[in-house]
């Protein structure tokens, strides 16, 4: 009898050879979908061992996320009085506190109050709850941004280059409905619409507002948010290896003085 052209071998190579061409596909497209969103690699005061925050920059930073990030995502980690860390004064302090509204409460009728912020509040949210921030955000929930640099892989380098991310869909690209953009964002669409333009803000000290300006400088502040106490740590650091090659030296001289006779 005849065998089938169709037997039992040739299926099982052509599996094998389709199973071959999908794994190659697959990592074909991986490795483009990875060129295509590897960061841009900045400089920032904050890494090194000696790495320090510039206070300029956090203060501008800071100016920005008041200003334009603040209107969706809330920084519940936070709170005013942290603001002195980064230069404000306690005068300044409690003016920016003070510019929003907080519910306290209940007061001796039992009712809930707003009254101005004080330094001890946290930083004010957006919205009252992820229900109504998801219902002015067509259903997209706005992420808090307290640790937003340690939670994102690429850390402070990938919040810039998201805030600078934003050009038009390559051709034969489809952009869902409510979709943007972003080439660093991974999938490359994102429910966010460009939050900065040129003079978005009006830096206090001068600085010229440009978009790579601003998203430098918010990336800075909360890159300082998510590690305020980085500056002790890297003090600490420094100071622990101080000591132990002081302590290396020392125990090297004792060594050398209780062997000096014995050869």
């Amino acid at each position: 009898m005849r065998r089938s052209f169709l037997g039992p071998r040739f299926l099982s190579r052509s599996a094998l050879a389709l199973v071959t061409a999908a794994l190659l596909a697959a990592g074909g497209a991986k490795a483009v979908r990875a060129a295509a969103i590897a960061l841009p690699q900045e400089r920032w005061s904050f890494n090194g061992i000696f790495g320090t925050y510039d206070r300029a920059e956090l203060r501008r930073g800071f100016q920005v996320y008041k200003e334009i990030c603040s209107a969706c995502h809330s920084m519940n980690l936070l709170h005013y009085r942290n603001l002195q860390d980064i230069g404000f004064s306690e005068d300044e302090v409690k003016q920016i506190a003070a510019s929003v509204q907080v519910t306290d409460g209940p007061n001796d009728q039992g009712e809930m109050f707003e009254r101005p912020g004080k330094p001890s509040d946290a930083f004010h949210p957006p919205f009252a709850n992820e229900q109504a921030a998801r219902a002015a955000n067509n259903g997209t929930l706005p992420p808090d941004l307290s640790l937003m640099v340690k939670a994102r892989k690429g850390g402070a380098d990938y919040v810039h280059a998201l805030m600078t991310g934003f050009v038009p869909a390559p051709a034969g690209v489809k952009v869902a409905q409510g979709m943007y953009y972003n080439e660093y964002f991974p999938g490359h669409q994102i429910a966010m619409p460009p939050p900065l333009s040129d003079d978005a803000v009006t830096f206090a000290d001068g600085t010229k507002a440009t978009v790579d300006q601003e998203a430098y400088d918010v990336a800075n502040f909360l890159a300082w948010a998510a590690e305020p106490k980085l500056e002790e740590r890297h003090l600490i650091g420094v100071k622990a290896v101080l000591f132990l090659i002081v302590l290396t030296a020392l125990l090297y001289g004792v060594k050398r003085k209780i062997w000096a006779a014995v050869h």
